[in-house]
């Protein structure tokens, strides 16, 4: 496995190339063009500069997180044909600079859901957290507003004003998209990239839902084992593989997130590891990465990724904010250093042990 973390870009992220080049076992970045629209072309030269700005601190550019797709083509509108036409000149471009992994996500309206963006633990550090309560008892449109105030200033990923201006209207775009629906749009967005992949060897990786059931009554696909196998399967080409996030398909307590992994040796060409605690089932947030400060078997989710031979990226994913940081909430410098670290160590240890 490679060790990466997490970076928006300096025009938009607290935690600098410098400061990720000195956690120990950390030698590239995931990284994105942040301020690209979905449905945009990356040109070439866009992305050769941000290469040859993380290669000059000393790292490279190990994938993209995310190269957003469009909400017509999760929809099936006949604009799709011009924006997948979009998607593969960018992926084009990607290839061109031997950029080989792009995470995305099929998630209708909202990339994420949580309700709150600093929960304070015992602890004292403050952390994402999620119930279904507070869900339900929130109209759509005002998702954004009830968290608003605990973002540090920070642009939240899949909560942009482009797209928040249009939730309502987006709302009534999805109100007869079905599961079927999203898995046939799906299937025909992947098989009309899947030539450029091949050609550049670029792997897909599709990121969970999150949570993993159904939000405001949006259809959620990717959200388990038997969902996950049946897109491996509708298109079977091994660029067409997964984000394994212990912490997106771990929010459903009936997904047995090791199991997956194995189920899914060759596909996961991706992996963010982190840990959940649960006070009951519809309510989790988000802990240090260590086992006992949650509520996930981390040895066992790692020691899984080792026995299906994975070598691709991994990343802590969402870290606590902790010691007065202030930053994007969930990409602090901090505790994703400590879950680097702490993911490293048990990757050390499952491999001597095997040896």
């Amino acid at each position: 496995m490679e060790m990466t973390l997490r970076w928006y870009g300096k025009n938009f992220d607290t935690v600098t190339l410098e400061q990720i080049r000195q956690v120990p076992g950390v030698k590239g970045v995931i990284t994105t063009l942040f301020d690209t629209m979905p449905g945009e072309v990356w040109s070439r030269e866009r992305i050769k500069a941000m290469k040859d700005e993380v290669e000059a601190a000393g790292l490279k550019v190990a994938g993209i997180e995310s190269v957003n797709i469009h909400e017509d083509i999760k929809l099936g509108k006949p604009s799709r044909e011009q924006l997948i036409d979009n998607y593969i000149e960018t992926l084009t471009n990607l290839g061109e600079e031997d950029i080989h992994l792009v995470c995305y996500n099929f998630m209708p309206v909202f990339d994420w859901t949580r309700t709150e963006l600093a929960r304070k633990r015992p602890d004292g550090s403050t952390v994402l957290a999620y119930t279904q309560e507070a869900v339900d008892a929130l109209v759509p449109e005002k998702m954004f507003e009830s968290i608003s105030g605990d973002t540090n200033g920070a642009l939240m990923p899949g909560w942009e004003p482009e797209r928040l201006a249009h939730v309502k209207e987006l709302f009534d775009e999805y109100k007869d998209v079905t599961d079927e629906d999203l898995f046939a749009n799906l299937k025909y967005f992947l098989e009309r990239i899947m030539p450029v992949c091949d050609k550049y060897d670029i792997n897909m990786a599709i990121h969970p839902d999150d949570p993993a059931w159904p939000v405001f009554g949006l259809p959620r696909i990717i959200i388990n084992k038997e969902n996950i196998q049946r897109m491996m399967k509708m298109v079977d080409n091994k660029h067409n593989g997964v984000t394994f996030c212990s912490g997106s398909y771990g929010t459903n307590l009936e997904n047995d997130l090791p199991d997956m992994i194995r189920s899914l040796e060759g596909r996961i060409h991706f992996a963010h590891v982190r840990n959940l605690k649960f006070n009951s089932p519809t309510d989790f947030e988000e802990s240090a990465h260590l086992s006992s400060d949650g509520s996930f078997d981390m040895y066992e989710i790692v020691k899984a990724l080792y026995d299906i031979k994975f070598t691709g990226p991994i990343r802590p994913d969402h870290g606590r904010m902790i010691w007065g940081e202030k930053a994007m909430p969930g990409y602090g410098l901090y505790d994703r250093a400590l879950g680097a670290a702490y993911i490293n160590g048990l990757w050390e240890a499952i491999e001597k042990a095997n040896k």
